[in-house]
């Protein structure tokens, strides 16, 4: 597990904060699951081959007004349930029972969860047959428009959980030198690609939740693979650009605007948390960072904070879209309560439901196991 110096709960703190029957019942459940290929669903709208990712668009529909329905238009916060969803699907699946393998494995030692879970990480990332391209160039594409775009590349949100996985089973008799090293490569050819190609710049310079994802994401890869210089730029960047998303109250500006502001809100900090927790050092402590006229981590949560505790007081308009599943139980909530000595965030985590039925709402929870990251 990867211990914050700051963060850290006793064993005892730990004891009482990890569900042990919950975590072994889902690691249970995985040791049954198939093993899932990014090649098992070919995209026939995709200009790539069957090892590339694809998806579409969530909010781009069939234009009426075409015979073919091209080029695709778009409705804000309306998903469009005919897109091609089975690879970001195929990628979550994989990320979560891989995560709950290892959960497995961490709280009992039993061999299997690691075997199962190698098996998994072989087959989808390394194996020549099955593995995924690590590149997303054909990510949320729209029909008539383009082949990919650089939003897309917070389809692999999700991933962030596998390193720290990865490295919770390193120790495991099942996990070969071999197979490490592979994964790491893979993953160092990922953030490479992400942060040298257009579509990669183009979403790490988004002014939004997706910038912010973009940093989860290179935060999480380069602590797997050992880039210093990467985890330096993200702990620069979340100082001088992310924290400027937040509005001086707390909110973000941008996430409000949407058709879906109150899971677009939490969406958002959730993951501005995630930075916090995987780039905090003793040395340069994001949680307590602020900006000169009083932005911080912190604040995000004093906005927020209430109307997760009293949904029925947020001041905005319900969202367009699965607003009955949130609040959730993000895992931020665990972390920002550990790391800022805020019990009540850790009691509201503790009452939240840890397996929500609503799709978009997993979908928008990017770590899986959070035992993982504690």
């Amino acid at each position: 597990m990867n211990m914050d110096a700051r963060s850290a709960p006793t064993e005892l703190d730990l004891n009482s904060l990890i569900d042990r029957s919950w975590i072994v019942k889902h690691a249970d459940e995985s040791l049954k699951a198939s093993p899932i290929h990014i090649t098992d669903a070919v995209a026939p709208m995709s200009e790539g081959g069957p090892h590339d990712f694809y998806s579409n668009g969530d909010y781009w529909w069939p234009n009426p007004d075409t015979p073919d329905g091209l080029p695709y238009i778009r409705r804000d916060g309306e998903s469009n349930p005919e897109n091609f969803y089975y690879h970001r699907g195929f990628l979550r699946s994989m990320r979560t029972l891989v995560a709950h393998l290892a959960a497995g494995y961490v709280v009992t030692k039993q061999e299997a969860y690691a075997e199962k879970a190698v098996q998994l990480l072989r087959e989808f990332f390394l194996d020549e047959r099955t593995r995924m391209n690590p590149n997303l160039l054909y990510a949320q594409a729209i029909p008539g428009i383009c082949a990919g775009r650089g939003i897309g590349i917070i389809d692999t949100l999700h991933l962030i959980d596998v390193p720290v996985a990865i490295d919770a089973i390193k120790s495991s008799a099942s996990m070969s030198e071999d197979v490490y090293v592979g994964l790491k490569a893979w993953f160092a050819d990922y953030l490479e690609w992400m942060s040298t190609h257009p579509n990669g710049i183009e979403e790490m310079n988004a002014d939004n939740n997706h910038g912010v994802c973009w940093f989860v994401q290179a935060a999480a890869f380069a602590r797997f693979t050992g880039n210093e210089e990467m985890l330096q730029f993200c702990r620069e960047r979340y100082k001088t650009t992310l924290l400027g998303q937040m509005a001086l109250d707390g909110g973000f500006p941008r996430e409000l605007g949407r058709t879906k502001p109150y899971g677009y809100s939490i969406f958002v900090l959730d993951n501005m948390i995630n930075l916090c927790q995987i780039l905090s050092t003793p040395d340069d402590d994001l949680w307590g960072f602020e900006l000169p006229d009083g932005r911080s981590i912190g604040r995000g949560l004093d906005y927020l904070f209430p109307y997760l505790i009293d949904k029925a007081s947020w001041p905005l308009p319900p969202d367009v879209e699965h607003d009955e599943g949130w609040p959730a139980k993000v895992p931020s909530l665990l972390f920002a309560g550990l790391a800022l000595n805020k019990p009540e965030y850790i009691e509201l985590w503790k009452s939240l439901d840890p397996d929500p039925t609503d799709t978009e709402v997993r979908r928008n929870i990017a770590i899986r196991q959070p035992i993982l990251w504690l």
